[in-house]
């Protein structure tokens, strides 16, 4: 397994491409259990690191519209109701 700076040396593309890989394998087959377990955690690991992404880009997607809902004079949207 790769250590925890490893992972989170890790860019989301990087991430999602190896778990696309991951999953491609486990759906092929022909892998021992143990292989099939290692490559079941490692995928794990990988999708904890693309959802720690995205939740960063979310955060800075709402840090965003709050500051230009702020500079709109702080009404609501009319989407948020």
């Amino acid at each position: 397994m790769t250590s925890k700076v490893a992972e989170e040396a890790l860019g989301y593309e990087q991430a999602r491409d190896e778990l696309i890989e991951v999953v491609r394998r486990l759906e092929a087959g022909g892998t021992t259990l143990e292989e099939s377990l290692a490559l079941w955690e490692r995928g794990e690991e990988l999708a904890k690191v693309c959802r720690r992404w995205l939740d960063g880009a979310r955060a800075r997607l709402d840090a965003a519209l709050a500051e230009e809902e702020e500079a709109d004079g702080g009404g609501a949207r009319e989407d948020d109701e």
